[in-house]
């Protein structure tokens, strides 16, 4: 796990950038979606979190949200984002992660309304650390019951998504969060669109295992997951 970055002003700025970022990018629409990163306030580890319900070019860095990991207790002027609970228990219970993007991406989403994940019908759909990417199963959102169906199809995964609802992608950084949630949709595009002809065949088990052991070491991907060969 790389070294957890302090609370403060920048890493705030940060945050704000990335949400932006998903509407700019196509993968999220007004106040939909929600954004974390894990940090510290001296020797506390907590995260911190868009606030529910709040236009992102709107957000000031007081209006985000400090969460402990050691209870969720919050704290801040503003409440925090009703999907806590799955960035929480994310950045909780698996220290490889530093942040989670959750978006309502198009093409994804409309994947997940089926409940349909996207299987090894193309090579890179390893960048999200498996051969496939699961749907979990539906459960109303800002549950415990939703953020515990996240964390089982997340088992072995940097990405998942959300029957009816969305897409949950994490990294070791804000910045790689981002682009994995972006890979992610575009999958899902293409996916979508071979399906137009049939559904498209598969690569292998054995494909798929070589594919991730070339992931593995990959240029510069340790700081880079979220991105694969080019």
């Amino acid at each position: 796990m790389t070294a957890i970055a302090e609370d403060g002003p920048a890493l705030r700025a940060t945050l704000i950038e990335t949400a932006r970022a998903m509407n700019v990018a196509g993968i999220n629409v007004n106040k939909a979606g929600n954004v974390s990163v894990r940090c510290r306030r001296g020797s506390r580890e907590g995260l911190l979190i868009t606030p529910t319900g709040m236009p992102y070019e709107s957000l000031t860095e007081s209006d985000l949200v400090f969460l402990r990991l050691a209870d969720g207790m919050p704290s801040g002027t503003r409440t925090c984002s009703s999907e806590w609970r799955f960035h929480f228990d994310a950045l909780r219970t698996r220290p490889e992660f530093n942040a989670v993007v959750h978006t309502h991406s198009p093409h994804a989403t409309a994947l997940s309304c089926h409940g349909h994940g996207i299987p090894a019908f193309h090579y890179m759909v390893a960048v999200a650390g498996g051969t496939d990417i699961r749907c979990a199963p539906y459960a109303t959102f800002g549950t415990q019951e939703l953020s515990d169906h996240a964390m089982a199809a997340l088992d072995g995964r940097r990405a998942c998504l959300l029957a009816h609802h969305g897409v949950v992608a994490c990294g070791t950084s804000l910045a790689a969060a981002l682009r994995l949630a972006i890979e992610v949709e575009n999958l899902a595009r293409i996916y979508l669109a071979a399906r137009t002809l049939g559904e498209p065949p598969t690569l292998d088990a054995s494909e798929m295992a070589r594919v991730l052991e070339k992931f593995a070491s990959y240029g510069q991907h340790a700081e880079q997951d979220g991105d694969g060969p080019s």
